[in-house]
């Protein structure tokens, strides 16, 4: 019964968001609300802008595209920043065919998806509703209405611009049924529907031999020719294509580069002039953006081909490449793991990492910078500095590879292999092995790489699970630490202790004895060493601790072990480095005494609780441990 209200109180919505009035009435909405009236290049860089934009250090991030595409936000700056927006602003580049060109599984039909929806929620809002002559095939813009003569003087008087003329169908409207006196003619709110077919449209090219131009530009209704006489009459014809149906919106083109040619003829007018031709009627203007998408390899047949040069030259063409941050290319399995119904199945912490690790590598291109190798750029690009190399690298590193992401492992493959994983799962759970042993059974059954592709990426495989074995021992040893806050803590305390009496030159005092000491130089190089500070940067790596220390007691700032990043870094791993031999053993023995299975209990509990393992990958993960260090 509640969500029967709910239907109710969505129908009344519905009915609340309707309106229909006369021109007249039209009229004065327009000098109230202009926006009303905007192009559809226009009213789509607002809907983008409408769901908010954040300024990134080096980037915007348009939030209209977050929930669906990772790892793009450079590419969705230059879509929006080059195209969408000089075309919002009536500049030439809404004159132009925009091409989206990249690898499979890419995001480019997702991404047109979302323009689609997109334009279906913003058109039921205040900020982007639109009006259109009632009964109107193309649900044209009222403002077509004012004869050509007095448009000057519109624009003057209400400052809004007006492009187009009025379709067939409604210059006889306003003739035949109102006599011309246009601010009786009934206009109504306009809501944008793929699936009513209204301000948005989708050509699929199908064979040549049986596709009719009229999927595109509509048809005569044979049927009414003899009641009025004339191919020419607008009521005796369909004006149902995909070019008229998208009017004030947007078309997609899908596979436009595979269509026959008859079928791209009718583009060439209507992205410089705005108007395309159909049945025996002078040119039909049409307000709408033109979307497409392909591959590289099409692209460049389509280029190489001379026929296509005006084509050509009406379209502007946006690299859609791979995403290559690991962090980011994890969102997109967990977005499409969780369109599936398998949620009763756990998957453990880092399964997701090693496949888009994988995934990532593949992608981008040896640098030929000395010192930088694959796995350095992954992590570089992932947001994480590296020896030797900074983020302010970063840009250098893209330059280097201008075409990096347009090639390599698709999402498709590995949600593929994820799916297997997933199915085949007997514990109700996959760990990061059950995800590498799946990719590499995956390339096995893959006929059509080659020997030295397979190789490839079964190295990138071995790298992804070297990868693993790292994060895997220090979750691992993290979880052994019992009391890991603590020990650090004193860690830490008891180093500053000593780089301060060693900076200042003055010697130590024995807590228990009041013995004079000098300062711990072992236990110094011992923390020191794990981050890989030399002998020689020992005095400015203290000094400069020192300094951070004054500058924090200066601001009455408490300085602990997590408020200097490579300090935190070598005080874990000169803990964990104290523990291993206590892991080993307790992870590797087949027989645990009383002792060691507390410990393994408790760290298993850890494991579950701060990590987010289930028993059972937990425990496989400890015996994982155990096998590593032994080796």
């Amino acid at each position: 019964m509640d969500f029967l209200k709910r239907i109710e109180e969505y129908r009344s919505l519905e009915k609340q968001l309707a309106w229909e009035g006369s021109f007249k009435d039209y009229l004065e909405l327009v000098s109230v609300r202009p926006d009303v009236c905007q192009l559809a290049h226009a009213r789509i860089y607002n809907m983008i802008k409408f769901a908010g934009v954040e300024e990134k250090e080096a980037s915007k991030q348009y939030n209209f595209f977050s929930s669906e595409l990772f790892g793009l936000e450079k590419t969705l700056e230059k879509l929006v920043e080059e195209y969408f927006h000089p075309a919002a602003r009536r500049l030439d580049v809404r004159k132009r065919i925009l091409l989206l060109m990249g690898p499979v599984s890419g995001g480019k039909s997702t991404l047109v998806a979302m323009l689609k929806k997109g334009l279906e929620r913003y058109s039921r809002t205040d900020e982007g509703a639109l009006y259109g002559i009632k009964g109107c095939p193309m649900h044209e813009e009222p403002l077509h209405l004012i004869p050509r003569e007095l448009r000057e003087e519109f624009q003057k008087l209400y400052n809004i611009y007006i492009e187009g003329e009025l379709c067939p169908s409604c210059r006889m409207m306003v003739d035949v049924e109102y006599g011309g006196n246009i601010e009786k003619v009934p206009v109504e709110r306009v809501f944008l529907s793929e699936d009513n077919r209204v301000g948005i449209g989708t050509f699929t090219p199908s064979d040549p031999k049986s596709q009719d131009i009229a999927d595109l530009t509509g048809s005569m209704d044979f049927s009414t020719i003899t009641e009025y006489g004339s191919e020419s009459d607008p009521r005796a014809y369909r004006f149902d294509g995909e070019l008229n149906i998208a009017n004030r919106g947007m078309m997609e083109f899908q596979e436009m580069l595979k269509c026959d040619e008859k079928f791209l003829w009718n583009l060439l007018s209507l992205s410089q002039e705005g108007n395309f031709k159909a049945g025996r009627f002078a040119l039909i203007y049409a307000d709408e953006m033109i979307v497409a998408h392909t591959n590289e390899n099409e692209y460049k047949s389509f280029i190489s081909n001379k026929k296509n040069e005006a084509l050509q030259s009406r379209i502007i063409v946006i690299k859609i490449p791979y995403n290559l941050k690991v962090s980011d290319e994890i969102k997109i399995y967990e977005k499409l793991i969780k369109q599936s119904d398998l949620r009763n199945i756990h998957i453990a912490p880092h399964a997701l990492r090693v496949a888009s690790i994988f995934s990532v590598l593949s992608r981008l291109k040896e640098s030929k910078k000395q010192g930088m190798d694959l796995v350095k750029k992954m992590k570089l690009y992932d947001g994480e500095d590296v020896e030797g190399f900074k983020q302010k690298d970063l840009n250098e590193l893209q330059v280097e590879a201008v075409d990096e992401g347009m090639s390599g492992v698709d999402p498709r493959y590995v949600i593929n292999r994820l799916s297997s994983a997933l199915i085949r799962t007997s514990t109700q759970c996959i760990n990061p092995l059950d995800v590498l042993r799946a990719l590499k059974e995956g390339l096995d059954q893959h006929a059509s790489i080659t020997k030295e592709e397979k190789d490839r990426l079964l190295n990138f495989i071995s790298i992804a699970r070297k990868e693993y074995d790292e994060m895997a021992k220090k979750e691992v040893q993290k979880a052994f630490v019992y009391s890991y806050e603590e020990s650090a803590k004193v860690l830490f305390d008891n180093y500053l202790d000593n780089v301060e009496a060693y900076c200042n030159g003055v010697k130590l005092k024995d807590p228990i004895t009041d013995e004079e000491l000098d300062p711990d130089e072992k236990l110094m190089r011992s923390i020191e060493e794990q981050i890989g500070v030399s002998e020689s940067a020992k005095k400015a790596f203290r000094e400069e601790i020192l300094i951070r220390l004054s500058s924090y007691a200066r601001k009455n700032r408490r300085f602990d072990y997590n408020s200097h990043e490579r300090l935190r870094e070598a005080i874990e791993k000169k803990l964990f480095a104290d523990l291993k031999d206590v892991v080993k053993i307790t992870t590797s023995t087949k027989t645990p005494d009383v002792e060691q299975l507390k410990r393994i209990n408790q760290v298993s509990a850890r494991l579950i609780a701060d990590h987010g393992y289930c028993p059972n990958c937990a425990n496989e993960l400890l015996k994982y441990i155990g096998s590593l260090l032994n080796r």
